[in-house]
């Protein structure tokens, strides 16, 4: 698949799932990363006004596990799941969009680890993320 096929795949598994609700979409792919961005307005926002840090937390499970899904196992015979996300946020926002870019650290047969930065529109460190996702058979 090209490019534009892959994230009109991807982007077609939101619909009816909190990605959806969170309005992620997935914007820019390659060989060893993925990229999905998020609005950030009222619906994200927590009390004081600015992303809620799940809000980041569900963004970035969101493209670490996609990315392990389809850039790295068979899709057909594996599932990929999230098993352990920490996040470390670093500056606040409260409008705009965020993005964030998955990569790997390890790609191992039963485990993914993966570094995820979400940024804003002006390339400012958000929060950064690890994710450990583990791969299973389907059953």
């Amino acid at each position: 698949m090209n490019k534009q096929e892959t994230l009109q795949k991807l982007n077609s598994f939101t619909k009816n799932t909190l990605m959806e609700t969170l309005e992620i979409e997935f914007s820019d792919v390659g060989n060893d990363f993925l990229t999905a961005k998020m609005p950030v307005n009222k619906t994200v926002h927590q009390p004081y006004g600015i992303l809620h840090g799940g809000a980041s937390a569900a963004l970035a499970e969101t493209v670490g596990s996609c990315a392990s899904s389809y850039l790295f196992i068979d899709t057909e015979k594996k599932i990929a799941k999230g098993l352990e996300l920490s996040i470390n946020h670093i500056k606040s926002i409260a409008s705009g969009t965020v993005y964030a870019t998955a990569r790997p650290i390890h790609t191992g047969r039963t485990t993914h680890l993966w570094e995820i930065k979400i940024k804003d529109e002006e390339d400012n460190l958000i929060a950064i993320c690890k994710l450990t996702t583990i791969v299973l058979d389907k059953k």
